[in-house]
């Protein structure tokens, strides 16, 4: 017990600060001891009761409000339990399978739930929140040997903890932090591949040209309300230890070229939040004249692991599709079905499915025109019917990776945690962050929910410029296009989100966290390589995603950009999906090679 006391102690005075009151450091103690809190917690409640009062010193005072919300809140939680308590000796239950009393509204004609003679019933069910039948029926799943290797995100719980962040608690000073190491993050890199020894400041004046990293923003000033970025609205801010986070007007020299870009683009693409490397000089007319921009290092292709799964298997079949899941005419998910129907015929080896399952801004949700609870909902349309297909399809998986528009979902921010467990305990259905890394058969794979392609082709900006060192084609078919275009701005910012902030008019469809946004990185940033393939954890790989899954209401595509196979199944409404075939390690070459992915159509 000393230990723990002196644990709890140290917490304390971590976060209330080493000058604590002994007496006061006591008493937290004892209060900590008492409803077995951490020294974090009891912070957490203070934190929650002097939010609205501005900055104060942790008083004695302090602690016994702290103490009466602690007894406020453990007496709502005791009455919550007894008015969910089951009261099974109640007249429901006597009476359950008894004849009707004489003269009971039952019994005349005149009640609502009277029948006519000969008119068949539907059984009656225990109105004490038991079936008996049915809990009989009920049967664990066991997760039998599996066809494919599976891979995901870490599952302790200091990495649930981390995804399962407290969110809008953002703090100005922490998101400056981390834009700005976003930034000296890609000055490093910049600096190692280009073997440069210094960059420059792009707000102090020179006279020779120098090479300057930072991030694109909007010159507020010149433009207003949801106008698009534009070359005269430009402006590049640098991070403090960069340039002390100045920002200064970024002009284009008129014969500007892209040094190490993809051949045959012919610019650079430019978006609000993009990190850009720039070659050229501030002459002292207040803006930063760019005579190159330099393109930024590309990811490493992965290394060919040859992983079979638990059935010996290396190829396997892949469907994916994204929600919506049913018409806004209705809440039928009449595609679902038509979908899970067809996955029970063709017994892919992996069903992914991503979110939203159960629409928040579905017009009928929205209202409340519901039939049952939109947990009900889920289990009813999603669980039990993916059950069915995989109780015929031995070996498959299924993955869910969810939405933030998901009603069911806890985290109604970006980047997301996972649906509850409590939603499905199947081991042979994996529910997945939104975004996620994940490998099959050593495949690497990253998807997202969010729609990053229509978010990037409204704010995206294209500079025409000139081409010096190109880089060639990863493949015959990387053929440059707009759509390929806005793939390889993920792929380069080597973010699921690279855009900063999020546009004005689509707010509503992304509340991003930028505290947090270390899991929208495709790869870590920080200097630790111990799991550099993914092989335990592939959100910790460094190199780039075989496959790519970006749904979006952009026209449906499956393209080649650069080591990965970018692919957009659109929406299921739309009556498409995508059906992924990979033959294994058949042959030399990278995967993106032996991936074959088709767009289909949805049979009705």
């Amino acid at each position: 017990m000393a230990q723990d006391v002196g644990k709890v102690e140290q917490e304390l005075k971590e976060k209330f600060g080493e000058d604590l009151d002994e007496k006061l450091l006591a008493e937290c103690v004892k209060v900590c001891q008492m409803h077995n809190f951490t020294g974090e917690d009891l912070y957490f409640k203070w934190e929650a009761i002097r939010f609205n009062r501005g900055p104060a010193q942790f008083s004695l005072k302090d602690l016994q409000e702290v103490k009466a919300k602690i007894n406020r809140d453990m007496m709502k939680n005791a009455m919550t339990k007894k008015l969910m308590k089951g009261n099974l000796s109640g007249p429901q239950s006597r009476q359950f399978g008894m004849s009707p009393a004489r003269g009971s509204r039952s019994a005349v004609g005149g009640g609502a739930g009277a029948a006519s003679p000969g008119t068949p019933m539907k059984p009656m069910r225990r109105q004490d929140g038991f079936d008996l039948a049915r809990m009989q029926d009920i049967k664990t799943p066991v997760a039998g040997p599996s066809r494919v290797a599976f891979v995901g995100p870490a599952t302790d719980e200091a990495a649930y903890k981390k995804r399962a962040y407290r969110y809008m608690y953002e703090k100005v000073s922490e998101r400056s932090e981390v834009l700005d190491d976003r930034i000296d993050h890609f000055g490093e890199l910049v600096k190692a591949y280009y073997d440069i020894e210094e960059l420059g400041d792009p707000s102090a004046v020179t006279e020779d040209d120098i090479v300057v990293v930072g991030r694109i923003v909007q010159d507020s000033e010149t433009s207003s309300g949801a106008v698009k970025l534009n070359e005269a609205s430009l402006m590049l801010e640098s991070s403090r230890m960069m340039g002390s986070g100045a920002r200064v007007p970024l002009r284009f020299d008129p014969s500007v070229n892209v040094r190490r870009g993809p051949r045959g683009v012919g610019g650079q693409g430019i978006f609000p939040g993009a990190i850009v490397a720039l070659k050229g000089k501030n002459g002292g007319g207040g803006s930063f004249l760019a005579a190159e921009i330099l393109g930024l290092p590309p990811l490493d292709p992965s290394s060919a692991i040859n992983i079979k799964s638990e059935t010996g298997e290396a190829e396997f079949s892949m469907c994916i599709a994204a929600g919506p899941f049913t018409p806004e005419a209705d809440l039928s998910f009449q595609p679902l079905q038509s979908l899970i129907t067809k996955f029970t015929s063709d017994k892919p080896a992996v069903a992914l499915l991503i979110g939203p399952f159960i629409d928040a801004s579905h017009p009928l949700i929205k209202v409340g025109d519901v039939d049952m609870p939109p947990r009900d909902m889920f289990i009813t349309q999603f669980v039990d019917k993916l059950r069915d297909f995989l109780d015929a399809s031995p070996g498959s998986i299924v993955l869910l990776l969810p939405s933030p528009r998901d009603i069911l979902s806890e985290h109604a921010v970006f980047p997301q945690c996972e649906l509850p467990r409590a939603l499905c305990d199947d081991p042979r259905i994996r529910l997945l962050p939104n975004p996620a890394r994940f490998t099959l058969n050593g495949v690497h794979f990253a998807a997202s929910s969010v729609d990053v392609l229509f978010h990037l082709r409204k704010e995206e900006f294209y500079k025409r410029a000139g081409e010096i060192e190109p880089l060639p084609a990863a493949s015959a078919s990387d053929v440059p296009d707009p759509m390929a275009n806005l793939c390889r701005h993920i792929l380069q910012q080597r973010s699921f989100y690279p855009i900063f902030p999020v546009p004005l008019d689509l707010a509503n469809e992304v509340n991003l966290d930028m505290t947090h946004s270390e899991m929208l990185n495709l790869c870590p940033q920080d200097d630790n390589t111990d799991d550099a393939e993914g092989s335990v954890d592939p959100s910790r790989a460094r190199c780039a995603p075989e496959v790519l899954i970006v749904p979006s209401r952009l026209k449906h595509f499956s393209k080649v950009v650069d080591h990965t196979v970018a692919v957009n199944p659109s929406f299921l409404t739309k009556s498409t999906y995508a059906v992924l075939q990979y033959p294994g390690h058949s042959g030399p070459g990278p995967a993106k090679d032996r991936i074959k992915i088709e767009i289909q159509r949805l049979e009705t």
